[in-house]
């Protein structure tokens, strides 16, 4: 990933310091060295070593985490935190929690496996706004996973003025990995019929109908639900296309207009109207099992406003 290597090239420079076009031309001789067989990023990283320069062990502020990091350290304030949920593996029961930490750079999901992490959560000694100190960790997909060889513990260290919001890189769709937070500027190519869905008005999980013509959600009972929607898009930015989620919370910066009374032909003219409108699409890239290719679950859509690209244009 292009981010990933710039990262690389940044903490190169700051810790040797060397001109970043001194490194790019050192890893580039290395590439051409090795007839290309290896990465730009795996070039940084033999030219870091063979300046003495080590990313493990080192304690990293979330914004200097690099993708494929093994020994990772780093201190973050908790913003989310998921339900521990089971699973079974091997015939075996296990757990697995999920969280959001962040500090003042950026924010990361870190992924626990290790019962002795999870039972921290269980018996509430950590919780949301709670710091913790993780060391040993190992970067996958963007992610930080902990497991027995890890180590979590509460922190007395104060954060302030933590990142919340969610961290978009901007990328060419031809960049985008599992995992991502990004930004593509893209066409919309392609609409598909939208889907509609029930949830529970507390929880915003999904509804199902009952026997007397209700509703019922599993952890609330029976419910009034609300009505939701998503359709599928299919953008291109010229590099690639990529399938694009979108649910209705965004449907009106589409353009859709009623969509939840719109009849089937209202629907399909308005969907019409979307095949080559380009816009900013964010949002965060994860693997679609059933089609086995990576997918854009968008949370923002913004229009192309040309004085605010002139000003992206000229920071490049």
């Amino acid at each position: 990933m292009a981010d990933n290597y710039d990262k690389i090239i940044e903490r190169i420079s700051r810790s040797s310091g060397l001109e970043k076009e001194e490194i790019e031309r050192r890893v580039e001789a290395k590439r051409a060295k090795l007839s290309g067989l290896i990465s730009k990023d795996g070039a940084a990283q033999v030219v870091a070593s063979e300046l003495g320069i080590s990313f493990d062990n080192e304690k990293l502020k979330i914004n200097e985490l690099l993708s494929g990091m093994r020994k990772v350290n780093t201190v973050g304030k908790i913003i989310s935190l998921f339900p521990v949920r089971s699973f079974v593996r091997n015939g075996k029961e296990s757990k697995v929690a999920n969280m959001v930490i962040a500090d003042e750079t950026s924010n990361i999901r870190v992924v626990l496996w290790d019962m002795n992490h999870i039972s921290l959560i269980e018996e509430n000694k950590i919780g949301e706004g709670s710091v913790v100190e993780i060391s040993n960790g190992s970067m996958r997909d963007n992610e930080i996973h902990l497991g027995s060889f890890s180590e979590m513990k509460p922190s007395t260290q104060e954060i302030e003025g933590v990142i919340t919001t969610k961290i978009s890189q901007n990328k060419n769709i031809s960049e985008a990995r599992n995992s991502d937070n990004a930004r593509f500027r893209a066409f919309i190519v392609q609409s598909f019929e939208p889907r509609f869905f029930d949830v529970c008005p507390e929880c915003r999980k999904k509804a199902v109908a009952s026997g007397d013509g209700g509703f019922l959600c599993e952890q609330h009972g029976k419910v009034v639900p609300e009505r939701r929607a998503l359709v599928n898009l299919v953008l291109d930015d010229g590099t690639e296309t990529i399938r694009a989620v979108v649910f209705s919370d965004n449907f009106s910066k589409l353009g859709f207009v009623e969509w939840g009374n719109a009849d089937a032909e209202k629907l399909f003219l308005q969907r019409q109207d979307l095949l080559g409108k380009e816009m900013f699409f964010s949002g965060n890239i994860r693997n679609n099992k059933f089609f086995n290719n990576l997918e854009l679950i968008t949370d923002q859509i913004e229009p192309i406003e040309l004085d605010s690209l002139l000003l992206e244009l000229e920071k490049k």
